[in-house]
């Protein structure tokens, strides 16, 4: 049976949710689902992605809950399952969040509004490919948070469009999946460019001046980028990773080391 009353715990998936055009069938969302602002504005709140209210959320009655393994925690989800239909996704690399969409989207009945944001990610993809047999690989840290400095492992979906965009992740091989690590590190794993994104962590161009002014990563290139276009999947991707891989492409292609921004 189609789902009448949705509930997100996921920000780009209750984007997809509207975009696809079910927006009126979600009943409540968390603090951090802010697209489109419009449509949001009057749907109920239930906490955050790691905390939400389980009593509000099981007032809403929601007969579809969309969740994700990577922003909501194990103990609500196991909850949620014993009292609801729960859609869980936990896509790592670009291949499977497109499959998750497609998922997402047959779910919810609306699969013809899905396949034109899949053509553009699949012609994303395409064209990030020929790129890349023409350039070299960028080698990037990229900073999720500052105190303390941490980074992303092969493990996560920002490495992912990370390669697709034509980087090389210089954190791809630490063992942990969100790594904390030096500065200095960093410099001796020999990076073109530190990827200073505004989300998580807000970084802005008062971060870079005083990062380029102290030399935190020495002579290292300083961009400023949109952290959604590497962090969220859904219909964001269509473009988003078109986004992350202009940039990539630009730094790939010259430009003397410096401080500069990109957002």
């Amino acid at each position: 049976m189609t789902p009448t009353r949705i509930v997100s715990l996921v920000p780009s998936t209750t984007e997809s949710l509207c975009a696809l055009g079910a927006g009126e069938r979600l009943v409540g969302c968390t603090r951090y689902c802010t697209e489109p602002a419009a449509e949001l504005a009057g749907i109920t709140r239930i906490g955050g992605t790691k905390n939400p209210s389980r009593e509000r959320l099981a007032a809403l009655r929601p007969d579809l809950v969309l969740c994700n393994t990577e922003e909501n925690r194990a103990e609500d989800i196991a909850w949620l399952r014993e009292r609801f239909s729960v859609l869980e996704q936990a896509p790592c690399t670009v291949v499977q969040a497109a499959e998750a969409l497609r998922e997402l989207a047959v779910q919810l009945d609306v699969l013809p509004a899905a396949e034109p944001y899949l053509l553009r990610i699949e012609a994303q993809l395409t064209a990030a490919a020929v790129q890349n047999l023409e350039l070299r690989p960028l080698r990037v840290f990229y900073a999720i948070w500052q105190k303390p400095w941490m980074s992303i492992n092969r493990t996560t979906y920002i490495h992912d469009v990370l390669r697709v965009a034509g980087a090389a992740n210089v954190c791809a091989d630490d063992s942990a999946r969100y790594p904390e690590i030096e500065p200095e590190t960093v410099q001796s794993r020999g990076p073109r460019a530190v990827l200073l994104p505004d989300e998580p962590w807000e970084f802005g161009p008062e971060a870079v001046e005083d990062l380029a002014r102290d030399a935190v990563f020495g002579d290292v290139r300083l961009v400023l980028c949109r952290g959604r276009d590497f962090c969220w999947h859904g219909v964001h991707m269509a473009d988003g990773l078109g986004h992350a891989i202009d940039l990539i492409r630009s730094l790939r292609r010259g430009g003397t080391p410096g401080p500069v921004s990109e957002a």
